[in-house]
């Protein structure tokens, strides 16, 4: 009897070494790891030093693993990782954009650079254009005089503003309220003339711009005309013979016995190979007919 007994508990340690055998084979199959870090199963201050582990410890340990994720399980958001990876790509989207962008700004800030040295150079090369012929225009004009467009004092070029000042004979006024009511229509026609020139027309058309004017500065208007305009053609509305003198072709009209006559004149002498034809249209009749108009 004894030896029976004896012959089932051998049977028995041999079904439980295979059963642990075939235990440790399905882990080993099922955890790959396993099978690398075997050799290191059961050295002495490893991660695997199980002389002071048991079967009961680990079956312990693990309900409590599992009580702890079924735990969290319920009180932790399982998308968070999902979202997380979704937050993590936007945010390199994102990025990408910034940097984009960032090159983009960079390349607008050169093309802005550009555009301003070129807009400084334009208003630059525009003043002293201008200011050249503001001088001889005025200077003709008005003989004995002249005038520039220089930037006030404390600038330091012109891109901070200018301001118009007007010399005669050498003497440079402070200020054009020390200049008559003439001559400042002079320095403003002046500008307008030389600003005008920089980008000629072919066509102006002057209305009376000599009302305020004495009959030497009208000759001279037309003088300057003819100097400075040559390539462009003039139709000048004027009521004073200094100016007539310097028409090619002159349209005089007349207001009489309630009716209207307008007569064209050439001018022969003041013909020139050079530019447009100047037609002035004169009237003797005109202020009379104001008055009439005003009564």
């Amino acid at each position: 009897m004894q030896k029976k007994l004896e012959a089932v508990e051998d049977d028995l340690q041999v079904l439980e070494s295979e059963v642990e055998e075939a235990q440790s084979a399905h882990l080993e199959k099922q955890h790959k790891w396993i099978s690398d870090e075997k050799r290191h199963f059961g050295r002495a201050l490893s991660a695997y030093d199980f002389s002071n582990y048991s079967m009961e410890i680990g079956m312990k340990a693990l309900a409590e693993k599992k009580k702890r994720k079924e735990f969290l399980e319920n009180t932790i958001n399982a998308k968070a990782m999902h979202m997380l990876g979704t937050a993590e790509e936007q945010c390199r989207q994102v990025e990408l954009k910034k940097q984009q962008l960032k090159k983009d700004k960079e390349k607008l800030m050169g093309v802005i650079a550009k555009l301003d040295e070129k807009k400084k150079n334009e208003i630059l090369k525009a003043h002293e254009k201008v200011n050249k012929d503001f001088g001889n225009i005025f200077s003709t004009l008005l003989p004995g005089t002249s005038a520039k467009l220089e930037p006030p004092f404390g600038a330091k070029s012109a891109l901070e503003g200018l301001e118009v000042k007007v010399a005669f004979r050498g003497k440079w006024k402070e200020s054009l309220g020390e200049l008559s009511g003439g001559q400042r229509s002079l320095v403003a026609l002046s500008l307008v003339l030389a600003m005008l020139k920089f980008k000629p027309a072919p066509l102006y058309i002057l209305d009376e711009v000599d009302a305020a004017l004495d009959l030497s500065h009208t000759q001279n208007i037309g003088a300057m005309i003819k100097a400075h305009f040559k390539e462009s053609q003039f139709v000048i509305v004027s009521l004073k013979d200094g100016m007539f003198n310097h028409a090619n072709v002159l349209f005089k009209t007349r207001f009489a016995d309630g009716t209207s006559t307008v007569t064209r004149t050439e001018n022969r002498s003041n013909w020139s190979g050079e530019g447009g034809a100047d037609e002035i249209v004169g009237g003797e009749g005109e202020p009379e007919k104001k008055r009439r108009r005003k009564s």
